[in-house]
């Protein structure tokens, strides 16, 4: 029945779903919530989402997948309509909007082996120093984080990986101390690889939102009729945005 209602659209004639207007939807790999499948096709919950919610506001999606720096520059110079990303990016602040609606959350957090010693709670990065962090490529952190992991006065090791599968392997194989990394890509590869749950400590928590370009067409009137969709989708549908019972669950995700 969820399903139904998710997938269901506003009665329109062929020619009139034609006409709506197509945002370009930029989106970094993060499965298995948003992710891109063997045909190069957006898939996973986020996705079904944000479909759902543009369709709601009279809009159709085209998704394009990009790392986070070229996801970033295409919000600041128009080339990218909208992304359902991470809220509160103080180098997009000048260049986007953002909806009221949270659509999920994502947790930054710092992984380590069962035999090495935690951090402390109250300042995780402060016992990086002399240590070794692995960092996956194609993702962005924060900028205190960064400050921090490239300070040279901490002599912080940095090894730079391309995926979570062989991050994990490398955290495994003691090819590095800790492992930096937002928590549904590392469990989703963590499943994969079969492995056993790993001590994490979470450095950052941080909504997700539809993230607006100021230079999308009528940027403030599509932010408002993607909060008013939402709320619409919110009444007519129980339990919105049904996160259970839209999970993708992909069997290898592309990067």
């Amino acid at each position: 029945m969820f399903a139904a209602l998710l997938f269901s659209a506003p009665c329109l004639a062929g020619s009139a779903a034609d006409e709506r207007p197509t945002l370009t939807v930029g989106f970094s790999e993060f499965p298995p919530a948003i992710y891109s499948d063997a045909q190069g096709q957006a898939q996973g919950r986020v996705v079904e989402v944000t479909r759902r919610v543009l369709q709601q506001a009279g809009y159709k999606a085209s998704f394009r997948a990009l790392p986070s720096a070229r996801l970033y520059a295409g919000l600041m110079d128009g080339s990218i309509d909208l992304w359902p990303g991470a809220a509160g990016k103080p180098e997009l602040a000048a260049h986007t909007l953002e909806t009221r609606h949270a659509l999920s959350r994502i947790d930054l957090n710092l992984y380590h082996r069962r035999d090495t010693p935690a951090p402390s709670l109250a300042n995780a990065l402060a016992g990086l120093t002399g240590r070794g962090v692995i960092l996956i490529g194609g993702y962005d952190y924060w900028p205190r984080i960064n400050r921090i992991l490239n300070d040279p006065q901490r002599e912080i090791r940095l090894h730079h990986t391309a995926s979570h599968l062989s991050g994990l392997r490398m955290l495994e194989h003691q090819r590095g101390d800790f492992l930096l990394g937002y928590e549904m890509p590392v469990e989703h590869a963590r499943q994969q690889l079969d492995m056993e749950p790993l001590p994490s400590i979470t450095i950052k928590r941080v909504p997700v939102r539809f993230i607006i370009s100021r230079y999308a067409p009528g940027s403030e009137t599509l932010r408002d009729a993607l909060d008013q969709a939402y709320e619409e989708l919110m009444v007519a549908i129980p339990g919105w945005p049904l996160r259970g019972d839209t999970e993708a669950q992909p069997a290898a995700a592309s990067r």
